[in-house]
C-alpha cells in the first residue's frame, strides 16, 4: 500500500554548541527531563564561533543541526547565544521547510529574556556576552518585545570563552579581564542591578564575576531558564514530545578530538562520559 506513510520513529533530543559551554545547557535540561534520550554535539574544531560572521555561524550552524537531523533528532536546542542570534531565524524560517517543516530548532536567547520581567527592579539591564552576540543586538530587541520599558546595555566579553576553553577561568590572570568587562557595563550604567550572562561558558566564570559586581546586582545564568522552557513546550506541543526518544540515553559527539572533549566535558558535567568523534558533511 504505497499510499500510507510508514510510523516516524522517535529520535533524541539534539543540544548543539559550538563548543563546551552547551553542557551547562544541557546539564539542566537533562536534571529537569532525564527520561528522555539526549544527542549532544559540540563544533570543537571551529570554535570559537563568537567572533565569526552571520554567514559564517548561519552555515556552521546549518551543518550541524542537519547532522543532527541525520542522527534521528526531531528537535535540536541551540545551546549557542551565537548562533541562537545569527543562524536560529534563517534555519527555522528557511531551512526548516525545506528539509522537514515537522522538525523543530529553538534557541536559548527567547527562553532567557522572558524570565528578566520579574527580576529586575530598577528595569536596567546589562549583558555579558561575546561579540557576535552583543554586534547582533538580539537580547535588546527580544527584551524590547516583551519588556519595552527596559534599558539594555551589552559588553563584549571576547577573552572569556577562550579563558575558559584553555582552562583558565579560576587564575589570577583571568581577574583582569573579568574586571574589565564588568567595569565596563557598569560605568556605562551604574542603574543596572541584574547581569545575564549571554554565553553559555560564562557560568564557569561565575565566581570571579561575583568578585567585581556590586552587593544587590542579580547574575543570571541561562541553563535553569531554557531547561523550563523546554518542559514547557514540550507540554504544550504533544506531537513533538512523542517524537522524543525516552529511553534515558546520552550520546556526545564532537567534531575535534574525542579525548580532548572528554577532559573538558569532564569539568562542566563533574562525571565520566563516553564520545564519539565526527565528521560533518
Amino acid at each position: 500500500m504505497s499510499g500510507i506513510k510508514a510510523p516516524v520513529a522517535p529520535g533524541p533530543i539534539g543540544i548543539f554548541d559550538s563548543g563546551y559551554g552547551g553542557l551547562t545547557i544541557y546539564r539542566e535540561i537533562e536534571e529537569l527531563l532525564p527520561q528522555y534520550d539526549y544527542l549532544y554535539l559540540g563544533d570543537n574544531a571551529r570554535t570559537p564561533y563568537g567572533t565569526r560572521s552571520f554567514d559564517v555561524v548561519y552555515e556552521f550552524t546549518r551543518q550541524c543541526v542537519k547532522h543532527l537531523f541525520a542522527q534521528g533528532c526531531h528537535l535540536v536546542i541551540l545551546a549557542c547565544n551565537t548562533a541562537s542570534a545569527k543562524a536560529l531565524r534563517s534555519i527555522q524560517q528557511v531551512d526548516l521547510p525545506v528539509i522537514d517543516p515537522t522538525r523543530r530548532v529553538l534557541g536559548i536567547i527567547r527562553p532567557t529574556v522572558e524570565t528578566i520581567g520579574d527580576v529586575t527592579v530598577s528595569r536596567h539591564v546589562g549583558i555579558l556576552a561575546t561579540e557576535g552576540t552583543i554586534k547582533s543586538h538580539s537580547y535588546p530587541l527580544e527584551i524590547q518585545k516583551l519588556y519595552p520599558d527596559i534599558v539594555v546595555n551589552g559588553e563584549a566579553c571576547p577573552m572569556w570563552v577562550p579563558l575558559v576553553e584553555n582552562c583558565e577561568h579560576n587564575s589570577r590572570g583571568a581577574d583582569y579581564f573579568v574586571k574589565r568587562h564588568v567595569d565596563n557595563l557598569l560605568s556605562r550604567d551604574p542603574q543596572i542591578d541584574t547581569i545575564i550572562l549571554g554565553c553559555t561558558h560564562y557560568p564557569m566564570l561565575i565566581e570571579k564575576i561575583r568578585q567585581f559586581v556590586p552587593a544587590g546586582v542579580r547574575i543570571l545564568t541561562q541553563g535553569a531558564a531554557v531547561a523550563a522552557s523546554l518542559k514547557d513546550y514540550l507540554a504544550r506541543h504533544p506531537e513533538m514530545d512523542a517524537l522524543c526518544s525516552k529511553g534515558g540515553g546520552r550520546v556526545f559527539s564532537t567534531t575535534e578530538s574525542d579525548n580532548r572533549f572528554r577532559e573538558q566535558a569532564s569539568r562542566y558535567l563533574e562525571q565520566h562520559i563516553d564520545v564519539e568523534h565526527v565528521i560533518l558533511e
